[in-house]
């Protein structure tokens, strides 16, 4: 599964495997901790609270808040025809941050920190290789499969 984010996971298994092919069904999804209830987007195998490993997964809105972003100018080995691209760090309103490249929907002198943003899964699956990931767009952006 994580060969469809573009890269190789070389442990044989992880217990947030299903992650991916929840994205790939345009589901966001962030896990819940069964013993003590917090939240963490991306999902985690052990909270990072109380370090239990029981876990649900649950749907997340995809509402977040603007913390950081950057533009990549120099991009590191693997992304070079990607350059330049911004990416930002957004607190998603269920709990968690995210990690993810603005979309298109989003133009860069309208970048502000503390804007209202939408993570939106993106789904390409016309190329050899199914490609899941997701985008930073504008607030409100509702999704479907690419």
């Amino acid at each position: 599964m994580f060969k469809w984010f573009g890269k190789v996971n070389y442990s044989p298994y992880t217990k947030v495997s299903d992650f991916a092919r929840y994205l790939k069904d345009g589901h966001l999804m962030g896990s819940k901790c069964k013993k003590c209830g917090s939240i963490s987007f991306p999902p985690r195998a052990d909270c990072d609270k109380c370090m239990s490993g029981d876990f649900e997964f649950f749907e997340m809105s995809g509402k977040a808040w603007l913390n950081s972003f950057t533009k990549v100018e120099a991009a590191p080995t693997g992304f070079e025809d990607a350059a330049p691209y911004i990416v930002g760090v957004v607190d998603m309103e269920e709990g968690g941050r995210a990690l993810a490249w603005f979309g298109e929907s989003i133009k860069e002198e309208e970048i502000e920190i503390g804007m209202e943003l939408q993570v939106v899964p993106q789904v390409f699956e016309e190329t050899e290789d199914i490609k899941v990931y997701y985008s930073l767009e504008k607030s409100g952006t509702s999704w479907v499969k690419v």
